[in-house]
């Protein structure tokens, strides 16, 4: 980031939720794979760590900022004979650091995939971008009619129940894991609603159940202890539903305060694993806080936990080069949240 270095990327909005793919100038990012490449990304004064703030730090980006670098898959196609191998890794990013997981983030790479030519696809009908991410193996089934992208389906790894009724903050969460480890609970029970006019008290709330949760036993990942530990806390509403589905507003605040404007990929994984553990089949509709949706439902049970599906769209908004003056003594930029 020297000497005026340009970084070029393809940002995208999948349900209101920036996502930003990094195309060039992306640092070094050595690792054994895609999770082991997120620990060391996340080594303070890193190079991937300071590109990371540059893109998602004010006056470039913004506090609820989200992005990735493409990195190798830890299997590439044709890598084990009998194996479908991902078509290329992902390390996702915000301004706190690098997250596990993502699905806004796999939705809106798909599109990316399929519009940039770096898989091929078919003109009609679906075509599948495989992906390694730091929570396992994701995919982007892209659905497209007459060489358009019309909508694409998230199949996230299994997601499961860590916990119920975990005290905290005051109140009582259910911890499920999808992809990331999320506390959910109604708004209700904090005395709130999911409405952009609550959104302060919200993130406040979330805060405080996040700091109670720290180090809790229940938010341990039961097989790899990189994956512990909340990621987000979703407060959620219900709707009225319809013949057939499950309808619910919710608002995931996630790393230090982000909010969340879609209805939050890895967030409605884990929402799908806790109404499932309750007994219920139906399809969930899943609304966020600005009124985007995300349709979702349970397609497999595993010893892992249930598979879930989760369908949105992603659209372009625009292709990017960022520098940083070497004169600049704002430097990689701030954030005022």
């Amino acid at each position: 980031m020297r000497g005026g270095q340009a970084i070029t990327t393809v940002d995208y909005h999948t349900g209101g939720e920036p996502f930003r793919v990094v195309t060039g100038g992306a640092p070094g990012l050595p690792g054994d794979d895609v999770l082991d490449r997120r620990a060391r990304a996340s080594a303070p004064g890193s190079a991937a760590d300071r590109v990371r703030r540059l893109l998602c730090h004010e006056p470039r980006g913004h506090a609820d900022m989200y992005g990735c670098f493409l990195v190798p898959p830890d299997t590439p196609p044709g890598d084990r004979p009998g194996e479908q191998g991902a078509h290329f890794g992902a390390l996702f990013w915000h301004k706190d650091g690098f997250s596990t997981a993502c699905g806004h983030g796999t939705i809106a790479l798909g599109v990316h995939a399929v519009q940039e030519g770096l898989v091929e696809a078919r003109p009609d009908g679906d075509s599948d971008v495989r992906l390694d991410v730091p929570s396992g193996r994701v995919t982007a089934r892209v659905r497209s009619e007459g060489g358009r992208i019309r909508s694409v389906t998230f199949v996230n790894v299994p997601s499961f129940v860590l916990a119920r009724s975990v005290a905290a903050a005051g109140m009582r969460v259910d911890l499920a894991y999808g992809g990331a480890v999320y506390a959910c609970l109604p708004a209700g029970a904090a005395g709130l609603a999911v409405r952009p006019e609550h959104l302060t008290d919200l993130i406040a709330t979330a805060r405080r159940i996040k700091a109670d949760l720290a180090g809790h036993p229940a938010t341990r990942h039961p097989a790899d202890d990189r994956l512990s530990g909340v990621y987000g806390v979703i407060f959620y509403d219900e709707l009225t539903g319809g013949d057939g589905h499950v309808r619910q507003r919710n608002v995931t605040v996630f790393a230090d305060g982000e909010v969340d404007r879609s209805p939050c990929g890895s967030g409605t994984a884990a929402r799908l694993a806790l109404l499932h553990d309750e007994g219920v089949r139906d399809p969930l509709v899943h609304e966020s806080v600005v009124g985007s949706l995300f349709r979702a439902r349970v397609v497999a049970e595993t010893p892992q936990g249930v598979v879930p599906e989760i369908e949105g769209m992603a659209y372009r908004t625009g292709r990017h080069v960022f520098e940083l003056d070497p004169d600049d003594p704002l430097g990689t930029g701030f954030t005022l949240r």
